[in-house]
């Protein structure tokens, strides 16, 4: 892999992962778990996507195994959960968890296609690994909350915007677009069309 790229995948994990932990210390909140649920449910969020990625490319082993720092860090804000999720509720509200979901979903998407076509996937393959990374973390957050998955009751374009990303990202690796700026522009593409069709809310047919 590029170094170029290798570097601006390493980003993009780094801010999903936070993007998506924040997420599931909010809805860990929202629950009142202890630190103890707190923490599982951060992990679960942050690394449920990836780590699902990795059991179907057999890569081994897992990034939360090679990248401990992330998984340190998060036990760390799950032992001081209430100042935490204090602080989190008056920074960060129902919007920004929105956010948040969104550009988790936007940079996991677009880090699992890739990864997956460095492991020599076909492309449909490639995409389908693009989108399971990306929603995997919110589905089995929500499930450990205890709340129907917002993939299956919220009908407005969730896992589309992903898999509509996904194929952006490779038309334009098609056409020879420097990697970098297909990451960027793809993980845009997904954060912006998730936020635009909430905002309008638009719906997918029933």
């Amino acid at each position: 892999m590029h170094p170029r790229l290798t570097l601006a995948l390493t980003l993009i994990e780094a801010v999903a992962i936070l993007a998506y932990a924040i997420s599931g210390f909010i809805e860990a909140r929202k629950r009142r778990l202890d630190a103890v649920g707190t923490f599982l449910v951060g992990f679960a969020t942050a690394f449920g996507g990836g780590t699902v990625r990795d059991v179907l490319l057999e890569h081994r082993p897992f990034y939360w195994v090679e990248h401990q720092t992330y998984v340190i860090v998060l036990f760390v804000a799950s032992l001081f959960a209430p100042f935490v999720l204090r602080t989190l509720s008056r920074l960060f509200s129902e919007r920004a968890l929105l956010v948040a979901d969104a550009i988790g979903l936007g940079l996991f998407s677009i880090s699992g296609t890739s990864i997956a076509l460095e492991a020599g996937m076909p492309a449909f393959t490639a995409t389908l690994m693009g989108v399971a990374t990306g929603v995997f973390g919110g589905l089995i957050r929500d499930v450990l909350c205890n709340v129907v998955p917002l993939i299956l009751r919220d009908s407005r374009p969730y896992a589309t915007c992903a898999f509509a990303g996904c194929w952006l990202y490779l038309l334009l690796d098609h056409f020879d677009v420097d990697s970098v700026y297909s990451l960027i522009i793809a993980t845009a593409f997904i954060l912006i069309a998730r936020l635009v069709t909430f905002k309008l809310n638009v719906r997918l047919p029933h």
